[in-house]
């Protein structure tokens, strides 16, 4: 009963944290990040990282801020720099999540804890029951170089990108949730076929190995990104 105690009070303080029912502060909107200075979440109302909800111990596992957007997160989740605009554009730490949107970088780091539960799918599982699968480029900030992997669009996940190093790899290295995002056709240059995912200020560009193969992405892509699920007719996966 003990143990049942502190699980519940540990759930409930971190709901708290996170609607901001204790503090009445309402958390920054998106595009507000980076822009304008977080009020933090006060250490006392969370026992643990609002990211990875692993519980806080004074020994190994310290609360951190956010400076991005105020949660209270473990080293771990908050191992990432990121320029601020409201603190003069100097780099500062933030999570993962706002490092992502704030970079545009993906995190293809395999650390250790990270990217649990959805991410543990073997790439050959999901890709015999896709709506797209192929190898694709993803460029890197400054469209000079970038990591080629195996990219995935599952049926039974159809909002989100799956990106695996190779096909048979048994663990995704990161994901990109589709929703949302709009789908841009980009002139050929070099003899490379170009598109992007854009939202806001955070923008991936892919490189396809021919044509075809770049639009039935851009289509896969676009359909994911306006919450379409189901499959098109006649179309199947690569």
């Amino acid at each position: 009963q003990d143990a049942i105690d502190r699980k519940e009070k540990r759930s409930e303080t971190f709901k708290a944290a996170v609607h901001g029912l204790e503090t009445g502060t309402p958390a920054l909107k998106t595009e507000e990040l980076g822009r304008r200075a977080p009020q933090w979440v006060r250490d006392n109302l969370v026992t643990m990282c609002m990211r990875c909800k692993e519980p806080f111990n004074a020994i190994m596992r310290r609360r951190h801020h956010c400076r991005a957007c105020g949660y209270v997160v473990c080293a771990r989740c908050s191992d990432y720099k990121a320029e601020l605009q409201y603190d003069g554009n100097r780099l500062n730490r933030v999570c993962q999540e706002c490092y992502v949107f704030l970079t545009g970088h993906v995190v293809l780091e395999d650390r250790e804890g990270k990217h649990k539960g959805i991410l543990e799918k073997g790439a050959a599982e999901v890709s015999g029951r896709s709506l797209l699968c192929s190898s694709l480029q993803l460029l890197d900030k400054n469209g000079k170089g970038g990591t080629r992997g195996w990219f995935v669009i599952p049926q039974d996940d159809p909002l989100v990108l799956y990106i695996y190093a190779a096909p048979q790899d048994v663990r995704a290295h990161t994901s990109i949730p589709l929703l949302g995002y709009q789908v841009r056709d980009l002139p050929q240059g070099d003899s490379r076929h170009l598109f992007q995912l854009a939202q806001s200020r955070q923008v991936y560009t892919f490189v396809a190995d021919t044509e075809e193969l770049k639009r039935r992405w851009m289509r896969a892509m676009a359909r994911s990104a306006a919450g379409i699920t189901h499959p098109e007719e006649g179309e199947d996966a690569d």
